[in-house]
């Protein structure tokens, strides 16, 4: 599937070193929090680049194992939010933190709920922003940047479900095609 989008040559691009870059441009020196899946965090993929890039930033990581799934079943728009969102928020691991990485890709459905959390205190860093401006000066770069304005985007999806498209419609705030395509079968 993946050579039908983008031809023979792609470029395989991480998730995490732009992130990274930004901490030590902004936060060097500062003591960050990152949350994200169980998957993500016990694969300690943050703090092994950390120490290979050499970083001066004291990671702290939680795994918030609860948070993507609410977000997937609809549920970020009512109370259980609130006591999740403060319940792993208010972990020892994560006090004194100077800013926190959201890493997953459902966190900014939240992002006002933690934002309100900290009031003001921590700089909540939204990854997906800072991975979508580094993949535009990819693409640029390359010549691969398309400029034209698209009427509507188009998305294969694995599971298709409606809060699924709901949250798709709050982050796109715009009209987006989605199709399941089912790689796991």
């Amino acid at each position: 599937m993946a050579e039908a989008f983008v031809g023979s040559y792609p470029i395989v691009k991480n998730v995490i070193d732009p992130v990274l870059r930004h901490l030590a441009s902004h936060h060097n020196g500062t003591r960050v929090g990152l949350i994200g899946t169980r998957r993500t965090i016990s694969s300690n993929i943050y703090k092994k680049r950390v120490d290979e890039l050499n970083l001066h930033i004291d990671l702290q990581s939680l795994a918030t194992p609860l948070l993507a799934p609410m977000i997937e079943e609809g549920f970020y728009n009512n109370t259980i939010k609130t006591v999740l969102v403060n319940e792993y928020l208010s972990s020892e691991k994560l006090k004194g933190i100077h800013s926190l990485i959201l890493g997953c890709t459902h966190y900014p459905l939240i992002k006002k709920e933690i934002d309100t959390f900290y009031q003001g205190k921590v700089q909540v860093i939204d990854s997906s922003q800072i991975v979508a401006h580094a993949l535009k000066k990819l693409l640029t770069k390359h010549g691969l940047l398309n400029t034209e304005p698209r009427p509507v985007d188009k998305f294969f999806v694995s599971d298709f479900t409606r809060s699924f498209v709901e949250s798709t419609n709050i982050f796109f705030r715009q009209e987006v095609q989605l199709e399941y395509y089912p790689i796991w079968e």
